[in-house]
């Protein structure tokens, strides 16, 4: 089984950890959409620092991330994005339209 977390660290601010991968991802879909909703920032930074491994799960993920930001009006950044899901990123296309942080 897959170990994998999103957990909002301070209002706005959430840590997404583990293996991002086709067991973790659904229950990590619906977490983060419902932590985003209910988040009292006017602006969301998901931090990826702590992904140990993903597939393109990972990249759905923060897809899906941007949606439930832009739906509840706020912002959203993605911070710490590792080395692997980078280079799918970049394979799909998906460095232009992911909102990394600089």
């Amino acid at each position: 089984m897959s170990r994998a977390a999103i957990v909002e660290q301070s209002p706005g601010l959430f840590q997404l950890s583990g293996v991002l991968d086709y067991l973790s991802g659904p229950l990590l879909r619906e977490q983060g959409g419902r932590l985003i909703a209910a988040s009292q920032a006017a602006s969301c930074v998901i931090d990826c620092g702590a992904v140990d491994k993903s597939s393109s799960v990972g990249l759905s993920l923060l897809l899906a991330f941007m949606r439930d930001a832009q739906v509840a009006g706020k912002g959203l950044v993605v911070r710490g994005l590792p080395g692997d899901m980078r280079e799918i990123a970049g394979v799909s296309g998906l460095l232009d339209v992911l909102p990394l942080e600089v």
